[in-house]
């Protein structure tokens, strides 16, 4: 078995604290509405949001090779917009992963945008290879779909 981890790194044009609302607690919510060629809905299965809280979201993408990601908030602080979750069900845990989790930091830039660090670790099951470019790719693609409905909705998670 081996262990392994990527990072990324995606800048956006709003504020932390707005894409750290929408991209990561209300994700659930706010996935299936504005990417539903992604993802086909989410839920809180259990929890309030804080650490401990699992999340369900359902995928909606023959091109990914599972149907739905189950979620634990191992982390959350809101005054640094910093997440930590670790997979728990779905998500090709069992079939490709022994165990991932993901750590996302929003840090505030001098122009009102933002950094989103994003560093993801796994242990891999014996005989598998995971593509980390498409992970990145679909990290790239959820942080700028949320910057675009922030960029065409001012007032919405102030």
């Amino acid at each position: 078995m081996s262990s392994g981890s990527w990072s990324h790194e995606v800048a956006a044009n709003v504020p932390s604290g707005k894409l750290f609302k929408a991209a990561m607690l209300d994700w659930h919510n706010l996935g299936p509405k504005i990417v539903p060629d992604f993802i086909a809905g989410g839920s809180v299965v259990s929890g309030d949001g804080s650490v401990g809280t699992i999340r369900e979201i359902k995928i909606n993408n023959p091109a990914i090779p599972f149907s739905y990601v189950k979620e634990r908030l191992d982390f959350v602080d809101h005054d640094k917009f910093e997440v930590k979750q670790t997979l728990v069900e779905g998500g090709g845990l069992g079939k490709q992963f022994e165990s991932a989790s993901t750590h996302f930091k929003f840090e505030p830039l001098s122009n009102n945008g933002c950094i989103v660090k994003v560093t993801a670790t796994y242990k891999l099951l014996p005989g598998v290879n995971v593509e980390s470019a498409k992970a990145k790719e679909g990290v790239t693609h959820h942080i700028k779909a949320a910057e675009a409905y922030l960029l065409a909705n001012p007032t919405a998670y102030v």
